[in-house]
């Protein structure tokens, strides 16, 4: 591995200054093998792991043709259900065929933005922030803070309440477990595919067993709960759909229970984990670059006034989503967009035999010098001044949030999410990164700050 990371460090990579220390690639520090092996074999390769078969693709035609496909014959990766089970089941982000296309219909209106999840969103951001105010007024106007958790526990109450009617505080038994799957997994090789090592009694499929079974518990005690209450609630939350759902249709494949539980965990995993980190990510780029703080924060003044927030102001913050979208380009919440032919396809002509992995290395196509120019590396929110069809060329090669019919539901709401809580901010404090500040990103599931990112802040 030592060997191949040496190889997949460039001159370029070895040789950056400091200026774009906090975005230059972490691919061959963390991926090497892909690095290498695309600098060896192309933008189109297989290579195997175990038993599993990978056509691997940065090809920007290739990547189109995969965009472009809408038969159910393409799915998810049967590994996925199997090696990440106890974290995703057979819920939205890995089901297939007909249960992927009931669970999308019952979930993506969901996820539907509205004043009402504005508001709630802000609810959750204050409170946060609040507490923040009270600790840096305490030390004298000036504070550190390691933001990481906090926004975790942020993302989790905006979750908890749009989707299950309650505050994390009730909820914070599954995210506290799920977060410590999350982490176990995430320790997995990427390279997996090794028949049977998931049944192996050991130390580490232990916990994970352990863990799956609580959190199945945990789901299952608050649908129960919401089943007693859902006759005086007036309120029907995503949970409601979720069962209702569950009874609506029967597959073979998964039980009602399963139904529920697994696109509960889906739900609790994808909707905060990813935009927690997303915003993490963003607050080091800006603490990282004060200039693109302080044209953000002008805005933000510029367009809120004094008044509060709400739908149309957040639509009018374009500086802020162009902050968003080239953090979610350098650090993009899934690293790979995978797929499974499900039966044998042809895609960009090439044969593809039934049982074969397709998978996309986002981060690899995010930072494709042909695709983003010779500065992909550096962080540049200007870049998305004329909107992601000028940022870069082809436009298909943006895909922070997947690509195709299986594009992330919740792909709104997470930009909503991350908007609130930086413009929040930034109408309040002015915010520098701690010498403490370790760049050191870790993949665990998601590519997220290994030492978190404290922050020191002072109020405005």
């Amino acid at each position: 591995m030592r060997r191949i990371q040496k190889l997949a460090m460039s001159d370029q990579e070895v040789g950056a200054g400091s200026t774009d220390r906090f975005s230059s690639n972490y691919v061959a520090t963390l991926f090497p093998y892909f690095l290498h092996w695309t600098r060896v074999y192309g933008s189109i390769y297989l290579y195997a792991t175990g038993s599993i078969q990978t056509l691997h693709v940065i090809d920007p035609d290739m990547v189109k043709e995969l965009a472009s496909c809408k038969s159910l014959d393409l799915g998810k990766p049967s590994y996925l259900q199997k090696e990440h089970g106890p974290l995703l089941g057979m819920g939205i982000l890995t089901a297939n065929g007909d249960l992927w296309v009931h669970q999308r219909k019952v979930i993506a209106p969901e996820f539907f933005m509205d004043k009402g999840m504005v508001n709630l969103m802000m609810d959750a951001a204050l409170s946060m922030l609040n507490s923040w105010e009270e600790k840096v007024e305490s030390e004298g106007g000036r504070a550190e803070i390691v933001v990481d958790e906090f926004l975790r526990n942020f993302s989790a109450d905006v979750i908890s309440r749009a989707s299950f009617g309650s505050s994390f505080v009730e909820g914070k038994g599954i995210f506290y477990k799920i977060r410590q799957l999350q982490k176990l997994m995430g320790k997995r090789s990427m390279l997996i595919g090794v028949p049977g090592s998931r049944y192996l009694p050991t130390k580490s499929n232990r916990e994970i067993w352990n863990l799956g079974s609580c959190i199945r518990s945990l789901i299952l005690n608050i649908a129960e709960k919401h089943g007693h209450d859902s006759a005086t609630t007036p309120n029907k939350f995503f949970l409601h759909s979720i069962i209702e759902g569950s009874k609506a249709a029967s597959f073979s494949s998964c039980t009602p229970e399963d139904f529920i539980v697994d696109n509960c965990k889906n739900i609790y995993f994808a909707g905060h984990e990813t935009t927690s980190s997303t915003a993490a990510w963003c607050l080091m780029l800006l603490a990282a670059h004060p200039e693109w703080q302080d044209r953000a924060r002008v805005e933000v003044l510029d367009v809120c006034h004094g008044e509060a927030l709400d739908f149309d102001k957040l639509r009018k913050l374009k500086t802020l989503t162009m902050v968003i979208q080239e953090t979610l380009r350098l650090y993009p919440p899934a690293s790979f967009v995978t797929r499974e032919a499900l039966k044998d396809l042809n895609l960009g002509g090439i044969d593809i035999p039934k049982g074969t992995n397709i998978r996309v290395s986002i981060m690899l196509a995010h930072r494709d010098p042909s695709a983003w120019g010779a500065d992909c590396d550096k962080f540049d929110p200007g870049r998305f001044a004329g909107g992601i069809a000028r940022a870069c060329k082809p436009h298909h090669m943006y895909m922070p949030f997947g690509v195709g019919p299986r594009t992330c539901a919740g792909q709104n709401l997470a930009m909503v999410e991350v908007k609130v809580v930086l413009s929040l901010l930034l109408s309040r404090f002015e915010f520098a990164l701690s010498p403490s500040y370790d760049h050191r990103p870790v993949f665990r599931l998601t590519v997220e700050p290994g030492s978190g990112v404290p922050l020191i802040l002072r109020k405005l």
